[in-house]
This record gives C-alpha cells, structure tokens and sequence, in this order.
C-alpha cells in the first residue's frame, strides 16, 4: 500500500484531476489524506508513535493502526458517514484491549486535533 503526502501527485501519477463529484475514487482519495494529516500530526507534536495496516490472510483489515506506549489504536476511514464499520472479529480476538474507532467527514477534526 503506498500513501502520499499530496493528493495532488497521486491524481497526476494516475492520470485523474476530475472534480469530485465526476470521481469513483472518493474512499482511496479520503484515506490518503487522513493517514497523510495523521503524520503531519504526529510529527507536529512529536509523538512515539508506529504505524501499521492490518489485514488478515482472510482479507480482514484495518486502514491505520498506531502503536503509542504500547497500546493499540485501530482506525477505518470511510468517506460516506453513513456507512457503518465495526471492528474485524479477527481484530477484536487478537486485541481485544485495543480501541477502534471510524473515522469520517463528520469527525474527521476531533481525530486531527
């Protein structure tokens, strides 16, 4: 999986500058910017953090997964809020002490801040 810190570029290296609303890419573009803000953000405050995607050999997986003093904290990101997303049964067995959370449009800023 590869992230850029500017959507830009990723639009250009794919060959797509059309308008949102022309676009069937939404939830790719949406997760590039949130996990490309997340580092931003972690950078600006100088967090001890270790990032990871998780995915299971049945294809369960979770976008964004930060390590912070030794605690897990697994994030979906879904564009449409209305869509629902829970965390993966193979996530929950695992790590049943971790945090999940979804992360869209309508709570995208608490995430950030």
């Amino acid at each position: 999986m590869y992230y850029f810190l500017d959507n830009g570029i990723r639009n250009i290296l794919i060959g797509n500058l059309n308008p949102i609303h022309l676009r069937n890419d939404m939830g790719a573009l949406w997760e590039n910017y949130m996990i490309s803000e997340r580092v931003k953000f972690q950078n600006y405050n100088h967090m001890l953090v270790y990032n990871y995607f998780w995915r299971t050999y049945d294809q369960q997986e979770i976008d964004w997964v930060e390590d912070r003093g030794g605690k897990l904290y697994g994030y979906e990101f879904k564009w449409n809020p209305r869509k629902k997303a829970k965390a993966p049964t193979g996530w929950r067995k695992a790590y049943p002490e971790a945090e999940f959370m979804v992360v869209n449009p309508d709570n995208y800023v608490e995430w950030l801040k």
